[in-house]
């Protein structure tokens, strides 16, 4: 047998030192790790830092959930293992749920599968559906992490443009045909993060029929689904017909119940991509925390949830149009999302986003998310969370505005 290891000369003969394998020095760089520690030696150093860079929900998870997981853990059957494709009655909850709000009937058995957090739905869909090699089509610009299942799963990827111009959806008709035939899944995030750009139900027809004439699997990342501004309902991909021929639509807790951290989602669509999700799952994971699934099907079925998330939504659209009307004041002037908890910034002419971001923070004391982060086509924007108060993020402009860079 052979190790792959070097000896710590330090500490010869007491501890060995192993190697990561190949595989992880594959892995991207965690791009917001810099942020973050920039924004704690700020902090620790005593100043007063708004941190709009974030993308962690603010609220606390609605109390008539925590109360449902306050009685369920405490039920003795709920501390064994849970079935290893979770609880049925919990698909059966996500499947009224879809029921109700999209008019999308799901066979709970069949066509949902339980996933601990929709990250690692997005990460494990390459090790479960993509040989080595196999090309995935990605956003650009797009969630990150996107990127650590193309790593892990050992394919390629190709981005696509999210252009403002085209309210940063992807244009079929400008897109790379020779690409669209050669990959075999594409991922699509509406609401969308970093952009606030929503979709729409004749998009999402055409994303269904573009699939089927490219043979291609389209993943849609339904993260931010239940936020949509102005009195505007967020269609799910899977209304279209025949979405679930070709895809799946993947939904999260934590952005609609303010559950980031109870690490629950759920994916739903075409049964083959299901089953293969279901079986990885039976190899990494014995499920989630019974108590925990038992809180999700309080979340989704309750009475009381619309009305929470009614004011959940109008609270972040205060918070939006508070920032908007404040950067507007300042010359700055916004892509309007219309949904999500972002707003997606220009920056002044002759910066970078990161070196837009860092002069804020340097010179100001606000911190904001550079685009660059989310792909290459970012560059010239910076993501703000709406996640402090109205008045926070007046302060923040003000702040911003002291530095005249929009100044005309």
């Amino acid at each position: 047998m052979i190790f792959n290891f070097k000896i710590d000369k330090e500490r010869s003969g007491r501890i060995l030192f192993f190697e990561k394998s190949e595989l992880m020095g594959t892995l991207p760089a965690q791009f917001f790790a810099t942020l973050v520690s920039k924004v704690n030696q700020k902090i620790v150093a005593g100043n007063d830092v708004i941190n709009l860079g974030q993308g962690n929900p603010d609220q606390p998870t609605y109390d008539y959930i925590v109360k449902a997981m306050q009685a369920a853990t405490v039920k003795p059957q709920n501390h064994k293992y849970s079935p290893f494709t979770g609880l049925l009655t919990l698909k059966q909850a996500a499947a009224e749920f879809y029921q109700k709000h999209y008019g999308v009937k799901l066979d709970p058995e069949t066509e949902i599968a339980i996933l601990g957090g929709s990250k690692i739905g997005l990460v494990e869909l390459p090790w479960a559906l993509m040989n080595p090699g196999d090309l995935m089509l990605l956003p650009d610009p797009g969630y990150p992490d996107y990127l650590s299942g193309v790593a892990l799963g050992q394919v390629k990827y190709q981005t696509f443009p999210l252009l403002e111009k085209n309210n940063f959806l992807p244009d079929y008709q400008k897109f790379d045909q020779q690409a669209a035939d050669q990959a075999k899944f594409m991922y699509l995030n509406y609401p969308n993060n970093p952009t606030g750009a929503a979709a729409t139900p004749e998009f999402y027809q055409q994303t269904v029929e573009f699939a089927k004439q490219h043979q291609l699997g389209i993943v849609s990342d339904f993260a931010y689904g239940a936020l949509g501004f102005d009195g505007y309902q967020n269609p799910s991909f899977l209304q279209a017909a025949g979405a679930k021929d070709v895809g799946i639509e993947i939904y999260t807790f934590s952005k609609t119940f303010n559950m980031a951290g109870w690490r629950i989602a759920f994916a739903a669509g075409n049964a083959s991509i299901i089953s293969a999700l279901n079986l990885i799952q039976d190899h990494l994971f014995v499920s989630i925390f019974p108590a925990i699934q038992e809180a999700g099907i309080t979340a989704l079925l309750s009475d009381q949830a619309q009305e929470q998330i009614d004011h959940l939504v109008s609270l972040y659209q205060k918070r939006r149009d508070a920032f908007l009307t404040a950067a507007r004041k300042i010359g700055w002037q916004p892509y309007v999302p219309k949904g999500t908890f972002y707003t997606w910034m220009p920056v002044p002419q002759g910066y970078t986003s990161e070196t837009f971001a860092d002069s804020l923070l340097d010179q100001v004391n606000v911190a904001v998310a550079p685009g660059k982060g989310f792909g290459k086509l970012g560059d010239q924007y910076v993501r703000i969370g709406l996640l402090v108060s109205p008045a926070r993020l007046v302060e923040a402009v003000q702040r911003i505005g002291a530095l005249h860079l929009f100044d005309q």
